[in-house]
C-alpha cells in the first residue's frame, strides 16, 4: 500500500548545480536552511552509503532528534536515504510522541539536475514499513508537508544568492 503513497516537491533553484549539492551535503551549509525557525543542530554527518546524518532540531526549550541512514550517494545526482522521524538521546528510534501515527521511518529521494545555470531539485518521500493507520496519517499531512519544505527551501534559494 506505502509504495502507492508518494510525497513530491520539485524546486528549480537559480545556482549551479555544484552550489546545490554543496549546500545539501556540507553540514554547516545545511544547518542554515534545513528545520526553517527552528536551530538545528546536526551532531553527525557521514555521507556515504551506511552513514548516518544525526539531526537535532530546537525551539525553545523544545527539542526534536532524527536519523537518516544513507543509503545511495551519486555526488552532484542523487541523495537516497532512510529518515527515522524520531530518537530519543542516545539515537534510537521510537514513535513521534506529537503525531503517534507519523510513519516511523520514510524513504527519501533527492535528485538534482543541472538546467543551464539554474538546478532542478526533486524530492520524493514514501513511509515505509508503515501500518495503515501511518500511512492515513502521512497522506493527510503531505498537503502540509510543502509549506516545512517550501519554507526551507526559501531560505536555501536566499542562502544560495548570498554565495554566488
Amino acid at each position: 500500500m506505502s509504495d502507492l503513497l508518494e510525497y513530491v516537491i520539485e524546486r528549480e533553484f537559480s545556482a549551479s548545480l555544484d552550489l546545490v549539492w554543496k549546500a545539501w551535503t556540507d553540514p554547516k551549509l545545511l544547518s542554515r536552511w534545513y528545520g526553517p525557525n527552528v536551530e538545528t543542530i546536526i551532531h553527525e554527518f557521514d555521507l556515504r552509503p551506511g552513514g548516518r546524518w544525526l539531526n537535532e532540531m530546537k525551539w525553545g526549550d523544545n527539542s526534536s532528534r532524527q536519523k537518516v541512514v544513507f543509503k545511495e550517494i551519486s555526488k552532484g545526482a542523487k541523495l537516497v536515504w532512510h529518515h527515522h522521524s524520531c530518537t530519543d538521546d542516545n539515537w534510537n528510534d521510537f514513535k513521534n510522541p506529537m503525531m503517534p501515527d507519523w510513519p516511523r521511518l520514510l524513504l527519501t529521494t533527492v535528485t538534482f539536475e543541472a538546467k543551464g545555470d539554474k538546478t532542478l531539485v526533486v524530492l520524493r518521500q514514501v513511509p515505509m514499513e508503515a501500518s495503515d493507520a501511518e500511512i492515513a496519517c502521512f497522506a493527510q499531512a503531505m498537503s502540509g508537508m510543502d509549506k516545512g519544505w517550501g519554507s526551507g527551501f526559501a531560505i536555501l534559494e536566499d542562502m544560495l544568492a548570498e554565495m554566488q
